[in-house]
């Protein structure tokens, strides 16, 4: 651990925007950078989410742009702040601690940052710290504990939880499962009976839904239009398919940007691995879950909430196709902010105000510290994403002289020496460097 009163005399220009003497010119063009990719990143987002959330002509007209817009702003803050913040401490300080061109920076650029995003979408963020796989059995076993818990969740999370695993397993506690079966029985008649002159297509699917009725289901399941293994292979086919659909359309605007250059690449937007990976994981979460549910009311002979904590561990296992560090370490942390509030409802846990934001700012400074001091020690989709949102020019640091910490700063980094103009430098480059 680098001593934290040692400090460095070069300037900003020497060590962070190695590519621009002037830091204005440097902000501005970090900035224009960022919100170009996070353009990128939250147009296609919110389009699927809007998609899938199936929201009115109205939200689209009216809502959609302001929103995107207003996430754009916060990840180019973050990224743009962070820059402005590190000459900012340079001035203040007149040299670098070990500290300030990482964590120092990014602390008070990713607190302003976060306050432009959306409340509701301000996740915990966490330090990379469990395996992916368990975390994520653990993280679904409790989502899914909590979705089939009356009044367990709200929201977002409890309409996407219905929309993946279906409103079939949704309890209704004061439910008779024979009165509703009677009910769609009946309904089922009347449309047997409407259904006449059909041509072949709708007679084959009329032939593929009879085989579905007549096979075995438990009275307490509430699918009552297929059997229990018609239900499991249909609920995979259905989120394999919006799976991959999902990784189409984000691959969309890379395969056209070389249409007429390579118009070839056209075809990875449909026959890619990571379609069928996304595809694969949903898919596999949806039927592991419903599979082991029904199997479990085959077995107990009841419909228990407590089911879910089961199918839903188990159905983790489906991260295996996808193994996204993104995706689990986002699930847990709004779980764990989902369990914090409702300890807020009940009386147990106190109140701290702003402490998503808080946790946020702390989480992402340390990432940044890490990004500048000790590259070796990130992990790599987090600096690949740096990387894009800066436009490369977080590389562009100068590793070289915060060696001297003895973090390793310039692991990785051993070929690149930047070309700087000594008319703007206060330490000639050929100079050995000392901590004062």
């Amino acid at each position: 651990m680098a001593a934290l009163s040692k400090s460095i005399p070069h300037n900003c220009y020497e060590i962070g925007h190695t590519w621009h003497p002037s830091c204005g010119v440097s902000f501005l063009q970090i900035t224009g950078g960022a919100m170009e990719e996070s353009l990128k990143i939250y147009i296609p987002l919110y389009l699927i989410a809007a998609i899938l959330r199936k929201r009115k002509l109205d939200y689209y007209l009216h809502k959609l742009l302001p929103e995107i817009l207003q996430s754009a702003s916060f990840l180019t803050a973050n990224g743009a702040l962070y820059m402005a913040f590190f000459c900012i401490l340079r001035r203040i300080f007149g040299k670098f601690y070990s500290w300030s061109p990482g964590f120092g920076a990014a602390l008070p650029a990713s607190y302003v940052a976060i306050l432009i995003e959306r409340k509701s979408r301000r996740g915990l963020l966490t330090i990379y710290m469990a395996n992916l796989v368990l975390l994520f059995s653990i993280t679904a076993a409790m989502y899914m504990f909590f979705f089939r818990c009356k009044d367990g969740l709200k929201g977002f999370t409890f309409s996407a939880l219905r929309f993946i695993v279906g409103k079939e397993e949704i309890p209704t506690h004061s439910y008779s499962p024979e009165t509703a079966y009677a009910k769609v029985e009946q309904k089922t008649k009347k449309q047997e009976e409407k259904s006449r002159g059909m041509n072949i297509i709708a007679l084959v699917r009329k032939l593929v839904d009879s085989v579905c009725k007549h096979g075995p289901r438990h009275r307490c399941c509430k699918h009552y239009e297929d059997n229990c293994i018609s239900y499991c292979i249909k609920g995979f086919v259905r989120m394999f398919s919006v799976g991959y659909l999902i990784q189409c359309c984000l691959r969309i605007p890379s395969a056209f940007r070389h249409l007429f250059t390579q118009p070839s690449r056209l075809l990875s937007l449909f026959y890619n691995k990571e379609n069928f990976q996304l595809g694969a994981f949903l898919g596999s979460f949806v039927s592991i879950y419903k599979g082991t549910s029904c199997f479990l009311r085959w077995v107990r002979n009841l419909d228990d909430e407590l089911h879910a904590i089961i199918a839903g561990f188990l159905a983790g296992v489906s991260m295996m196709f996808y193994k996204s560090t993104t995706i689990s370490m986002y699930l847990a942390s709004k779980l764990v902010e989902t369990m914090y509030f409702k300890g807020i409802e009940a009386g147990k846990v106190p109140y701290f105000p702003h402490a998503d934001t808080i946790i946020y700012s702390i989480s992402t400074a340390i990432c940044f510290q890490a990004a500048v001091m000790e590259v070796q020690n990130l992990r790599p989709s987090y600096w690949k994403f740096l990387l894009r949102l800066t436009k490369g020019k977080f590389a562009r640091m100068n590793r070289k002289v915060l060696d001297v910490f003895g973090t390793g700063a310039s692991k990785h980094f051993e070929d690149f020496i930047p070309r700087l103009d000594p008319r703007y430098t206060m330490v000639p480059p050929e100079l050995p460097i000392e901590l004062s």
